[in-house]
């Protein structure tokens, strides 16, 4: 079964690319928007694995930097992962800005910062396997 974490439902769904799959992000726990921009952690079990996504969405296009920090929280291990880089993002076409495949057992804790165009924001989430 497919889990997704911080995806609800926004005014029209967007077609994202690879597979076909339709993908919206909106109000989730993990999603924050600001202005024009929207930031969301797509949490996915892949086996034994969790696949910890990045994404973003702009009503206009923008271009920027992000940083994405992935910690385990507990007892279950000690990983910290980091990405960041720089991005541009076309008018309501979601982009993944990173990715992370993880232990999927565990809980991590996510922190996505994203700084486009003079907005700056931030989703976090808390994850389990």
């Amino acid at each position: 079964m497919k889990r997704k974490h911080s995806l609800a439902v926004l005014a029209l769904p967007v077609l994202l690319g690879l597979g076909g799959a339709a993908f919206a992000i909106g109000g989730g726990e993990g999603t924050q928007s600001k202005g024009p921009l929207t930031c969301a952690i797509d949490v996915n079990p892949s086996g034994r694995m969790l696949e910890i996504e990045a994404v973003a969405l702009a009503d206009a296009a923008v271009s920027g930097s992000y940083s994405l920090e992935v910690r385990s929280a507990g007892s279950s291990g000690n990983s910290n992962v980091r990405q960041g880089g720089g991005f541009s993002l076309e008018a309501g076409k979601p982009a993944t800005l990173g990715k992370v495949m993880l232990g999927g057992s565990a809980a991590y804790d996510v922190q996505l910062d994203i700084d486009a165009n003079g907005v700056s924001i931030t989703c976090d989430e808390q994850v389990r396997g």
